[in-house]
């Protein structure tokens, strides 16, 4: 049975939570995570494709994505704050067609049995950036990416 993806969205509080079971040890899901060549193969919307895959991968290095659909390109990018392998990550995150909504998204990855529970919260600067985030389509985008990223380490995991 395929594991589902959690979205948790509160009101009143500017937070996503994001939550998913992988059936991966977490140093893979770490690794498809934070290196572009398997980021690249499942970070986004399944009809939208990397153009562009930048990462300085250190406490204070930039990220820079960008993705294509049809002939119109959508960037993201942000910085890397804190980096604790296979553990924790932490970075700004911020969408250029929404200059001034940055976010600061926690990744943790935890391991039980072989299993790892990966939990994304992602901190805006107000809810109503937050709000702004999950009406730009943000729901589906999540499913979707996280769907490809468990296919993905069903293929590392080989």
């Amino acid at each position: 049975m395929a594991e589902k993806t959690s979205i948790i969205v509160e009101p009143g509080k500017p937070t996503i939570v994001i939550t998913r079971v992988f059936d991966a040890p977490r140093r893979l899901v770490f690794e498809a995570w934070t290196k572009p060549e398997h980021l690249m193969r499942w970070w986004g919307p399944l009809d939208l494709t990397f153009s562009v895959c930048e990462m300085d991968f250190r406490p204070g290095g930039a990220w820079r994505f960008v993705l294509r659909r049809g002939d119109h390109d959508y960037g993201f990018g942000g910085e890397y704050r804190e980096i604790v392998p296979p553990e924790r990550l932490s970075y700004t995150f911020r969408f250029d067609g929404a200059p001034g909504a940055e976010a600061v998204e926690t990744v943790t990855f935890v391991e039980k049995d072989g299993k790892t529970t990966l939990t994304n919260t992602m901190l805006h600067t107000s809810v109503e950036n937050r709000d702004a985030h999950v009406r730009s389509g943000m729901e589906e985008g999540v499913l979707q990416t996280m769907d490809r990223l468990a296919e993905l380490l069903d293929v590392m995991s080989r």
